[in-house]
């Protein structure tokens, strides 16, 4: 008995499993640009373990890709914040849902250091014990810096101010944090001079970090903003990345292409500088924003009170309307209520409207309306100032990558956003891929993967490659399409029926999965 037992073992030999998860017969679009191929793509244990003809090789699960792409994982180069994802894991879905399997977190403001996380140590450690369903890679925010040495003060730092401001960078570089960043037109960054910044840039550079800018200017003096970005990176011997490259208001459209002169003459040079753009000609921002900076020095609620008084409306109206030294977003929409869409506000009734169709729905004026709406607070618009052509000329040149501007937000709780929370990635693929035949599908997929992975120093992510994290997409390149539009934003894209992240399914055959694949990734 024991002998027919034996020979059956030796007959039939069991094998352990090849792969954790087999992926077969897709077409490879592996993220360098290259073009497409066919091939199967074996995972084992969070890795890319092969690639070839794999069919017949033991797998614990196996995916049939046919007539679908297999790309790798999109990269969100403006995420936001990570901290939704570890409040609410259902945020994810607004990134997974259109591919993106690894977000960068912090602009002007980061998680750390603040009152609640006082160091990224601290939150990161958090995180880890509770899981996130993607990746996230986190910068400190020279804005969030700021407000915690000196507050909301338009002034400079004084000389121990400035050493603990350096102190609270290098901390944040020690931690794990990919660089530092900037948002120069929003308080308190606003308030900071161009020689603070280099200071953190020093910093930044021990480490071998990244400066990064939501820069001074995306208008009428976009170019003298870029030479800003440049000097601080050079001063700092850092990489420069351009937040939501633009050129802002129809006065200003043909400056995006010195824009992109300029930045091209300072790649001649040896400076590594890229930018990212998001594909809608629509920005987002604070409708407070409409108003000269300088007005919030001293704190908004002090300022906000002011706005009751008549005399002080028609000052800051005239100023508005004839002013051009800051960045004017009346006049970038051509001085057009009409042009500004209320993306989200307390009285739900007024968002996906106009300031102009708001204040006929009010029975008040234009400018009345908008001072109201600034001093009930928490107002966000979207203002139409770019145009089409720019975004073609951004997806054409080779180091401009792709984000959405906006943070994990979750279908069930969010009531308004900007489209580009939940439609940019697949925008580009339906849009300006497949439609418009704006770029190719590899040269897509570069910008969202490998292009991306390389500006934040990921070289084990963005490519389909032996040795590579596991973070895959399966998605039909006929039907992928983003739905979200200005008056519906909260709607999911269709056409991504499988992300993988690290190796673990997050949407399975198009159904949110609530894995924690994701991790913190810290700078190396």
């Amino acid at each position: 008995m024991l002998n027919a037992i034996f020979l059956l073992l030796f007959a039939c030999p069991i094998h352990a499993q090849d792969f954790d998860l087999l992926i077969t017969g897709g077409r490879i679009v592996d993220g360098s640009g290259n073009a497409w191929y066919r091939a199967d793509v074996g995972i084992r244990q969070g890795r890319i373990a092969e690639i070839g003809t794999l069919r017949g090789r033991a797998a614990t699960r196996t995916i049939d890709a046919h007539g679908q792409v297999v790309s790798p994982g999109f990269i969100d180069m403006m995420g936001n914040s990570s901290e939704p994802l570890y409040n609410d894991r259902t945020t994810a879905e607004s990134k997974l849902r259109q591919g993106i399997t690894t977000i960068l977190a912090g602009e002007g403001g980061s998680t750390a250091p603040s009152a609640k996380w006082k160091t990224f140590s601290e939150y990161f450690r958090a995180v880890e014990q509770r899981g996130i369903p993607l990746n996230a890679v986190h910068n400190v925010g020279a804005a969030q810096v700021r407000q915690m040495v000196i507050g909301v003060e338009d002034r400079k730092p004084t000389s121990a101010e400035m050493q603990r401001m350096r102190d609270l960078v290098d901390q944040a570089m020690r931690d794990g944090a990919v660089g530092f960043s900037t948002a120069l037109i929003y308080p308190p960054g606003v308030y900071a001079t161009t020689e603070e910044l280099v200071e953190m840039a020093k910093v930044v550079g021990r480490y071998g970090g990244i400066y990064m800018t939501h820069m001074r200017n995306e208008s009428n003096a976009v170019l003298d903003a870029i030479a800003e970005s440049i000097h601080i990176g050079e001063a700092g011997g850092i990489p420069v990345h351009i937040f939501h490259l633009k050129a802002a208001g129809e006065e200003n459209w043909p400056l995006m292409q010195q824009a992109v002169e300029k930045i091209e003459q300072a790649r001649a040079r040896g400076l590594d500088v890229t930018a990212d753009i998001y594909p809608y000609i629509r920005n987002g921002l604070g409708l407070a924003a409409l108003i000269p900076p300088r007005h919030f020095a001293n704190g908004s609620t002090r300022f906000l009170a002011m706005l009751s008084d008549s005399k002080v409306r028609a000052a800051l109206r005239h100023e508005i309307e004839e002013t051009k030294d800051w960045e004017n977003w009346y006049r970038h929409v051509g001085k057009n209520w009409d042009n500004i869409l209320v993306a989200e506000a307390k009285d739900k009734r007024f968002e996906g409207k106009s300031i102009a169709e708001i204040a006929k729905l009010r029975g008040t004026d234009d400018w009345t309306t908008f001072f109201d709406l600034v001093q009930a607070r928490d107002v966000s618009v979207n203002p139409k100032s770019m145009n089409e052509e720019q975004k073609h000329l951004a997806l054409r040149t080779e180091w401009v990558s792709i984000c959405t501007d906006s943070p994990p937000l979750s279908a069930n709780v969010a009531t308004n956003a900007h489209p580009r929370a939940f439609g940019s990635f697949p925008r580009i693929l339906g849009k300006y891929v497949r439609d418009e035949k704006i770029i190719t599908l590899e040269a897509a997929v570069r910008k969202m993967s490998s292009l991306a992975a390389n500006q934040l120093l990921l070289y084990d992510r963005g490519r389909i490659t032996p040795g590579a994290a596991a973070d895959i997409l399966i998605f039909d390149p006929d039907k992928i399409q983003d739905t979200a539009t200005f008056t519906k934003p909260i709607s999911f894209p269709v056409g991504m029926p499988y992300v993988i992240v690290n190796g673990r399914v997050a949407i399975d055959d198009g159904k949110f999965t609530n894995e924690n694949a994701g991790q913190i990734l810290r700078r190396k």
